[in-house]
Order: C-alpha cells, then sequence, then structure tokens
C-alpha cells in the first residue's frame, strides 16, 4: 500500500500513520460529525475525503451524522413554529415527517460522496436498515426518542465487508413509528453498544478549554467533573461532556473532541501522537 499516494500532503506524518493502522487495525471507531459542521460544502468535502482515506487504510469506521441546521431550515420554509421544553424541540407527526426527510436526504448525499471516491457506504436509518429500537423520552416532547438497543450484527455485518455504515439519529419505537434522537446521545448508544476503541465527536470548536481559554489535550472524567463543576465547561457543551463520560464508563478506551472546520482533523486525531482535539478518558 503506497501512503505516500493515499494520504494528503497536509496530513500527519507517514511514520506516525504506520504506527497507529497497527494500532487500530483490529478495532471499531465510531464519528459523530455534527449538525454544525457540514453547513459548508468545503468542509463536507474534506470529511469524506478523510473517511475514505480511514476506509482505504483498512480501517473500521461508522458514521453517525447530525442534522440541526439543516432541520431548521426546512421547518422555516414550511413556516412551523417549534416549541421546545427545557432546551428539546416538540416534535409533532408534522415535523418528525420533515425530520425524517431531511436526515434521510443528508444521509443519502453522504453515501453517494463516499461511493463517488471509491468507498463502499451503507445507508441505516428509519426506512432502511433500522438498527436503534427507542423509547419515548417524555410524552410531551412527541416523537423524541432514547436509544435502547443496538442491532450490533447489522452493523458488524457491513464492516466485515470493509463497507462503511452511515447512520441518520433516528429509530423505531414498539409500534414502528420513526423518532428523532439527539445526534450525540445516538452516536454514544452506538459506541456503547459496540464497545469501540474511540467515539469521535466532530463539532465547530477545538475540544474542551481550560479557564484560560486554551484547549486542554487529554483529560479524565473526575477532572472533567471539576470543570463542570467551577462552569468553565458550560451551556451546549454540557451535554456532549456528559455523552461522553456515558461513554468512558461504559466500554468505550476513549472519546475525542475535534474540530471538524479543520482540515484533516479526524487524520490527525486518529494518525498523530499529538492527536487534534480533546481526548476524554475514564
Amino acid at each position: 500500500m503506497d501512503l505516500n499516494k493515499i494520504l494528503p500532503k497536509n496530513g500527519p506524518p507517514i511514520n506516525e500513520v504506520t504506527k497507529y493502522i497497527e494500532k487500530y487495525k483490529n478495532d471499531l471507531i465510531v464519528i459523530k460529525y455534527g449538525g454544525n459542521v457540514f453547513i459548508d460544502r468545503n468542509i463536507f468535502d474534506n470529511f469524506i475525503t478523510d473517511i475514505n482515506i480511514l476506509n482505504k487504510l483498512g480501517l473500521s469506521v461508522v458514521v453517525i451524522h447530525g442534522g440541526g441546521p439543516r432541520i431548521k431550515r426546512e421547518l422555516e420554509k414550511s413556516n412551523i413554529q417549534s416549541k421546545f421544553i427545557r432546551g428539546l424541540r416538540v416534535t409533532d407527526k408534522k415535523i418528525i415527517g420533515i425530520v425524517e426527510s431531511v436526515l434521510i436526504d443528508f444521509n443519502d448525499d453522504i453515501v453517494n460522496s463516499l461511493e463517488k471516491k471509491g468507498s463502499k457506504a451503507i445507508s441505516i436509518h428509519t426506512q432502511k436498515n433500522n438498527i436503534i429500537e427507542i423509547i419515548p423520552e417524555q410524552e410531551e416532547l412527541g416523537f423524541v426518542g432514547i436509544p435502547k438497543k443496538i442491532n450490533n450484527d447489522v452493523l458488524l455485518n457491513i464492516i466485515k465487508q470493509n463497507k462503511i455504515p452511515i447512520i441518520s439519529p433516528l429509530g423505531l419505537d414498539k409500534n414502528n413509528k420513526a423518532h428523532n434522537i439527539n445526534g450525540d446521545t445516538a452516536a454514544m448508544a452506538i459506541a456503547k453498544s459496540l464497545k469501540s476503541r474511540r467515539l469521535l465527536l466532530m463539532t465547530n470548536v477545538d475540544g474542551v478549554l481550560n479557564k484560560e481559554k486554551k484547549l486542554v489535550e487529554e483529560i479524565s472524567s473526575s477532572e472533567i467533573l471539576k470543570l463542570i463543576k467551577d462552569k468553565t465547561i458550560t451551556e451546549g457543551m454540557i451535554p456532549k461532556i456528559n455523552a461522553c463520560l456515558d461513554a468512558v464508563n461504559n466500554g468505550v478506551t476513549a472519546v475525542g473532541i475535534i474540530n471538524g472546520t479543520k482540515q484533516h482533523s479526524c487524520l490527525w486525531e486518529i494518525f498523530s501522537d499529538k492527536g487534534s482535539g480533546t481526548l476524554i478518558r475514564k
């Protein structure tokens, strides 16, 4: 395998890449591609390139994508006012229809873009190969679910064929009704179920910042809890961090929070000594 032909010039150094390919070759890496990251097409293309490279290098990757901004845009187009309860969107019958079609559309976009690069990818969502069984989060939220069971066999079968599962954060309840799932929650449930070596959360921030606003490169669960307590970590980052802690305390070796807007951040995180964002360990 000629790594010079596969790797980008501005990616991690080849000697480090070789070492990490060896390290990860029998492991699973779950990557969550956040909704706020993919609005810009160049960033999307950079992500597709990285996933394609991971696949060519023989790594086993599972991708879960978000969809927040696209959903918001579609709801606005249809003049639908969203109601929120404790920061969570109330999802009625009409809204879940829009959410489902936006997420499935985006899923197809990722699959087709990867196929154009030569990687085989498989769509997974509520209308095709559904793997997530949910229980409703709260009745008043409508069609919003929490993952109860993940069908690992479907995923492992796809990975065995060197294909990439592309998963929408959607699941079915016991009556086969589609429900929306928070993207980080879905990613965490899948990473835990597969006991993956890594869970990468691609966001639009560099990672966890300390009081001096400097990037924390590696941190343990107990240190992170201190940062939440002293309000160094606030608001939107807290649910993300809680998802990370749940993952590392339930079988995932480590979780990386990385900036998806930076070129080849996925490759730098997986294949370089210094990584690319914040690595959270138990």
